[in-house]
C-alpha cells in the first residue's frame, strides 16, 4: 500500500523531472556559495590622478620660549599649531613637509601629501623634544635640504620663530641665500606680541614659573631673509597672521603633482549568498511536496 498514491499515478516522469531539479538547484546553491566565499567587490582600483599644487615645509618653533602666554587663552605654541594646522587642512594636492627646530633642526615629515601624518605630527609638536634655543639659521638649511630636490616649479617654506637667532653655527642670511638659489621662496612669521610677555623662566612646585619679560623678535633678520627669497615677513600680533599667509600661498604659480588615490569598493557577496539561500529554500519545499516514498 502506498501512502502516497498521487505520486505512483504519475509515473515515473513526476519523480525524474523533480530529481532533475533537485540536482540543479544543489548545484546552483554550490556554485553561488562558492561565488559568495570569494567575496566579489566591484569599484575597487588605484589611479594615478595628475592635480595642481605646490611643494611646502613647515618650520616650527618648539623653543620653551613659545610657551609664554601673551596669546591668552592660548600660549604661542597652541595658536601656532593651531592656525598651521587649519593652513594644513586647506591643502588638496601639495606635498607638506615639517621641521620642528630649537637649538637644532630636525625634520618630523618629509614632502608628502598624507595629509593625517602631517597633522599629526604638527599636533604632537612640544618644547622639549629638541636642546632648546633658536636655530634659524640650521632650521632654513634642513628645510631648504627637504626642498632643493622637489620636483614642482614652486617651493615654499613657511618659518614660524618666536626669538632671535641664538644657536647654531649656520648664518640665517646664508641659509637664505642658498634657498633663493634653488629657487625656495620663504615666508617668515614672528609669533608674539610687543612690549612685554609672561615668559617661562623654570619649573615650581605647581608647574612652570613665568615672569615678564621683553618680547624679543628679530624682525630686521626676518625681513631680510624674506626678501632675500622673493617672499614675505609677517609679525603675527595676534591669531590672523597665519591666515593672511594662506592666501599669499594660494596665488602662487602651480606645478603639476602625480597623486595616487584609492576608490572605495563595494561588497557585492550578498547577492550571490542570496541567490545561494533560496536555492536551498526551493530545494527544502521540493522535499516537503514531494515527500520520501515509503
Amino acid at each position: 500500500v502506498f501512502s502516497r498514491a498521487d505520486v505512483l499515478a504519475k509515473g515515473p516522469r513526476a519523480g525524474r523531472s523533480i530529481s532533475r531539479t533537485l540536482f540543479i538547484l544543489r548545484n546552483l546553491l554550490l556554485a553561488a556559495l562558492v561565488l559568495a566565499l570569494a567575496r566579489p567587490r566591484a569599484g575597487a582600483r588605484a589611479e594615478n590622478v595628475t592635480s595642481e599644487g605646490i611643494d611646502i615645509v613647515v618650520a616650527f618653533d618648539i623653543s620653551s620660549s613659545m610657551l609664554a602666554q601673551d596669546f591668552q587663552p592660548q600660549n604661542r605654541l597652541e595658536v601656532a599649531r593651531d592656525k598651521v594646522r587649519e593652513f594644513i587642512r586647506g591643502r588638496n594636492s601639495d606635498r607638506i613637509g615639517v621641521v620642528a627646530f630649537s637649538g637644532e633642526a630636525l625634520t618630523q615629515v618629509p614632502l608628502t601629501t598624507d595629509y593625517p601624518v602631517v597633522l599629526a605630527a604638527v599636533a604632537n609638536l612640544q618644547p622639549g623634544q629638541l636642546e632648546d634655543g633658536t636655530a634659524i639659521g640650521t632650521a632654513i638649511a634642513t628645510a631648504a635640504n627637504r626642498l632643493r630636490g622637489a620636483p614642482g616649479r614652486s617651493r615654499v617654506m613657511v618659518l614660524l620663530t618666536d626669538g632671535v637667532n641664538n644657536r647654531g653655527s649656520i648664518d640665517p642670511l646664508t641659509a637664505a641665500q642658498a634657498a633663493a638659489a634653488f629657487g625656495i621662496r620663504i615666508y617668515t612669521i614672528g609669533v608674539g606680541s610687543e612690549g612685554m610677555a609672561p615668559v617661562p623662566v623654570g619649573r615650581g612646585l605647581f608647574g612652570l614659573r613665568y615672569e615678564n619679560r621683553p618680547v624679543e623678535i628679530d624682525d630686521e633678520l626676518l625681513t631680510e631673509v624674506a626678501r632675500k627669497t622673493g617672499g614675505r615677513y609677517y609679525r603675527a600680533r595676534d591669531a590672523a597672521a597665519l591666515e593672511r599667509i594662506t592666501s599669499e600661498i594660494d596665488r602662487l604659480e602651480r606645478s603639476p603633482v602625480r597623486v595616487q588615490q584609492f576608490i572605495n569598493y563595494t561588497e557585492i557577496f550578498r547577492w550571490p549568498l542570496g541567490a545561494a539561500l533560496l536555492a536551498l529554500a526551493v530545494e527544502m519545499l521540493l522535499f516537503a511536496w514531494r515527500g520520501p516514498l515509503p
